[in-house]
């Protein structure tokens, strides 16, 4: 498995438009991609403006498919709302270990 961590910086005054679209592009991920096993967004506890994406991908080509669906395109045109690139890592999921964790029925957000 693959997993993304990104941070971003938002202008303060594009907050809730880029909250629409992450959300959008997050909720969209689990729902319609077998592929995306998660999509967190998260915000920083000491500045506002800050957040994080925490992402998991069967693989290179259910991230590369991510990137193609028609909500990641939603999110890619609020760009404009970050202040700043956004700054991703790639990693690998090391616990839990057991596959089934991470397996949701197709087409359902993971609880």
């Amino acid at each position: 498995m693959l997993a993304i961590w990104v941070k971003v910086r938002v202008k303060p005054q594009l907050r809730q438009r880029f909250l629409e679209a992450i959300e959008a592009d997050a909720l969209a991920s689990e729902r319609d991609e077998a592929g995306c096993l998660r999509f967190n967004v998260l915000q920083d506890g000491r500045d506002e403006n800050v957040y994080y994406f925490y992402e998991v991908y069967d693989n290179q080509a259910a991230l590369d498919a991510h990137r193609t669906m028609p909500h990641y395109a939603v999110w890619r045109a609020a760009a404009d709302t970050l202040d700043g690139p956004a700054e991703a890592t790639a990693c690998q999921t090391v616990f839990p270990a057991a596959r089934a964790y991470w397996a949701k029925p197709r087409g359902e957000p993971r609880r």
